[in-house]
């Protein structure tokens, strides 16, 4: 198959609201058929995930997970203003002690809030609940 692809790298300043602002730029490609992907995890201290972490590590990240997974599936103006203020979500800095895993989502998520402010409905949904190596996870999809 003959399949075009772009990657884009993080801003350097891995704000969460620079890259929702990313992903509202880059919304109007999925009116030219474009899929905008965002790969990472919902949980990323690999320490904890190889064995190194504590009941308290499991309970921080169970309750960012279901944090986040409001977060995601809120409407848009209450989805965009907790994703940028992510860092104070319960269990934040246990489940992601760096941004770059979570900050492709605020760009998904960019790209879907464009479609919404230009009158479209998109409401996030999480597509996949479980655990990996014991901490909780989940995977979220706008459209």
């Amino acid at each position: 198959a003959d399949i075009p692809i772009a990657q884009l790298s993080l801003l350097s300043s891995l704000d969460a609201e620079e890259h929702i602002k990313l992903g509202e730029a880059i919304a109007p490609l999925r009116d030219e058929g474009v899929l905008i992907l965002g790969s990472g995890m919902s949980y990323h201290k690999l320490g904890k995930l190889l064995g190194d972490g504590d009941a308290a590590d499991k309970s921080s990240g169970d309750a960012f997970d279901e944090w986040l997974a409001e977060a995601v599936t809120s409407d848009r103006e209450v989805r965009e203003q907790r994703l940028v203020q992510w860092k104070d979500a319960p269990g934040a800095r246990v489940a992601h002690p760096r941004e770059e895993h979570l900050l492709p989502l605020m760009v998904c998520a960019g790209a879907a809030s464009s479609a919404v402010k230009d009158g479209g409905e998109e409401k996030g949904m999480v597509v996949f609940a479980d655990r990996i190596m014991g901490a909780k996870v989940l995977a979220a999809r706008f459209g």
